[in-house]
């Protein structure tokens, strides 16, 4: 494996890095922007779309996506840099992260020439923010379950029922939906995806608050919704195909940055808090813990770059999505244990103090860590699919 980077690669790297030093404005700097990924009020998302434009004018955005839909047509390890000077700059999320990692791909994939045309572009200069209306109550892990009913009513179908767990919602103009097109068909050939208006009437958003106090999710509900036939993505029926696409660059973004950054700065507090009396790097086991932490991080990063090359080779996905998927998020919830048993009481505090002046951030990782076991695919389906579709073990 070549770790090295090409001259061309350096100078592209060289100049993302100048032109976020010269134009990113500090007041939109975070310390994880993972923890305020969905703006936390109308004021910062309006400001961060304004950040996304001001990218897109200077060709920042969509760095993969192809020249003849707007995007910069660089290659996969161009997006890997991006990733890393993006994140290292301490940039915000892009309010437009779900149409630019999401949506707009399964859209080139998936969509007609009238529906790129009319999406693409404006999802790559922020004038349209989309979120996904994939989750409902009663069919999370097993979204094929899915009960959302569009009626066929000739020149558009009528949506009736209800999503959950919607990212963003509250700031959307557009939702990648899909709903059961076939209640006869068996339970994954009878979905289709629309692509709906969040503005459409009878489509209301009711927030679900976090336990950070954070508002991020959503439950959205349609009553008689009407949508035109044109906005069906894909074949009718055939929504389960388009969701995969879906899914697939959803686990890549959900598996794609590591947790290095996050071990390091658990070690520095480490060396800076007490345990029984003494600092907390003095003892064995903590020492330990961290240690196995810090091997686990070199482990993601390298089946991570085990993945970035199977797509360099033009190799269809391998298990590597599943895999990023499932030890990112348990390897998350385990640097929440640590921090936990670090500063005991402490971690509870979500404002700086003396004793610990990043409490903030441990604050926001203990509680907030366990949604990511649950988004883009739990633990168990993923278990599930390395252990069926990889070992091919027998299903439980």
């Amino acid at each position: 494996m070549d770790f090295e980077y090409s001259p061309a690669q350096e100078a592209f790297r060289k100049e993302f890095r100048d032109w976020l030093a010269t134009n990113l404005p500090p007041d939109l700097c975070l310390d994880d922007a993972a923890d305020d990924r969905v703006a936390s009020d109308r004021d910062t998302f309006e400001r961060r779309r304004t950040w996304q434009k001001a990218m897109h004018a200077a060709g920042w955005v969509g760095i993969t996506w192809p020249t003849e839909y707007g995007g910069r047509g660089a290659g996969l390890i161009e997006r890997v840099i991006w990733e890393e000077e993006y994140f290292a700059a301490r940039a915000p999320v892009l309010p437009g992260s779900m149409g630019l990692n999401l949506v707009g791909p399964t859209i080139i994939h998936w969509g007609t020439e009238a529906q790129k045309r009319r999406h693409l572009p404006p999802i790559l200069n922020a004038d349209e923010v989309w979120c996904q209306g994939f989750s409902e109550p009663g069919a999370g892990s097993d979204l094929a379950s899915l009960s959302t009913r569009a009626a066929d009513k000739g020149e558009h179908f009528v949506v009736n029922g209800q999503k959950v767990w919607t990212s963003g919602a509250h700031f959307a103009q557009w939702i990648i939906l899909l709903v059961r097109t076939n209640p006869e068909a068996p339970k994954h050939q009878g979905i289709s995806c629309l692509l709906v208006p969040m503005t459409t009437p009878g489509i209301s958003v009711r927030p679900l608050v976090l336990m950070t106090g954070h508002h991020h999710f959503n439950e959205v509900f349609f009553t008689d919704v009407v949508v035109p036939k044109t906005n069906l993505l894909g074949p009718l029926n055939q929504g389960w195909k388009v969701s995969t696409t879906t899914l697939m660059y959803e686990r890549h973004v959900a598996g794609s940055r590591g947790h290095a950054g996050q071990v390091a700065r658990l070690i520095a507090l480490a060396k800076r808090v007490t345990v029984d009396g003494r600092p907390a790097w003095e003892h064995p086991w903590i020492r330990q813990r961290l240690a196995q932490l810090a091997i686990d991080c070199e482990a993601f990063k390298y089946t991570r770059l085990r993945s970035l090359t199977r797509q360099l080779r033009g190799e269809p996905p391998g298990p590597e999505g599943s895999i990023l998927k499932l030890t990112g998020s348990e390897l998350g919830v385990r640097i929440a244990e640590v921090a936990g048993e670090l500063l005991g009481m402490h971690v509870l505090v979500n404002q700086s103090s003396e004793a610990v002046p990043d409490a903030p951030r441990w604050f926001n990782r203990v509680l907030a860590a366990r949604q990511y076991t649950i988004s883009a695919g739990t633990s168990e389906i993923q278990r599930n699919i390395i252990g069926e579709r990889v070992l091919g073990l027998p299903k439980g």
